[in-house]
């Protein structure tokens, strides 16, 4: 015979009560999120963010690292990331290149779509659109910021007067090894951010180069105003993306959302990094 279960009533072991979630009695944003948080499964874990993200920002002495794992900027997530660096949420950015490619892509004046289930990936490869879950990116896009940073690179060579692959390798080391390289170390975590930055200059300093990193990844956008940097109107782009041949916008015409952005990683530098860079918007280019 099974023993006899003590059946409880929940309140007794102190566990919370689940409400159900009256509209009615919703009147923003904000009360529907808390609302959420009282009910069960997605919703809840919704609601319950909301208590932590602003616990985390009202916390002066919290500093908050946002990670974004997927290419957010494609999906349309950019102004609010921009959003929530400038009211001061976020100190640091971890990111896939992936979001700053597409939102360099964007912020050129470039368009994404929706995919059409009925297309299949040879069919889309064909066409030259690149699906990224069920949103498209043109690879004429992807071609017009390839083309963008290698201006933008060849000029900062020019005033470096380096080689700007032979400036490439000297600040990441060699793409296709892995090596003992300063960068190398540093992705392997045997070194802090700092010391790389250190061997990396000592290196230049042997060439007689300047070798900073953080002044090679963040030339791309290093500051609006600097129109002499323009993006390549490529023919196939305007074609493909239906939008005609209209000039991307010059650097300076950027929208702050693409600045703020790249503002990001001065930050990191700072906070995390340990080391003070110019608070001016930046883009960082990954290796």
């Amino acid at each position: 015979m099974s023993r006899k279960r003590d059946l409880h009533d929940g309140s007794s072991d102190g566990l919370t009560p689940l409400e159900s979630l009256d509209l009615d009695a919703v009147s923003s944003f904000s009360d529907l999120l808390r609302a959420m948080s009282k009910t069960a499964f997605g919703g809840r874990a919704l609601g319950e963010a909301l208590d932590v993200t602003t616990a985390m920002v009202k916390d002066p002495d919290c500093k908050v690292v946002l990670t974004l794992s997927g290419a957010m900027t494609i999906a349309k997530m950019g102004k609010v990331i921009s959003k929530m660096i400038d009211a001061g949420m976020v100190q640091a950015i971890v990111s896939t290149g992936a979001l700053m490619a597409h939102g360099l892509s964007e912020a050129m004046g470039l368009v994404h779509y929706r995919h059409d289930p009925r297309m299949s990936d040879k069919d889309l490869f064909g066409k030259g659109y690149n699906r990224v879950y069920d949103t498209l990116e043109m690879e004429a896009n992807l071609n017009n910021v390839e083309s963008f940073n290698a201006r933008a690179l060849d000029r900062l060579g020019d005033q470096l007067g380096a080689d700007p692959v032979e400036l490439m390798e000297l600040v990441f080391g060699p793409y296709h090894e892995d090596t003992d390289h300063p960068w190398h170390r540093l992705e392997r975590g045997e070194v802090d951010f700092g010391q790389a930055r250190e061997a990396i200059l000592a290196l230049g300093a042997e060439r007689g180069v300047e070798s900073d990193p953080l002044s090679v990844v963040a030339f791309p956008l290093r500051a609006a105003g600097r129109p002499q940097v323009e993006p390549p109107v490529d023919e196939d782009a305007t074609r493909m993306s239906g939008s005609g041949p209209v000039a991307p916008p010059r650097i300076c015409a950027f929208p702050p959302a693409a600045r703020s952005l790249a503002a990001s990683w001065a930050v990191a530098s700072s906070h995390v990094m340990g080391v003070s860079v110019p608070s001016e918007p930046r883009c960082i280019g990954l290796r």
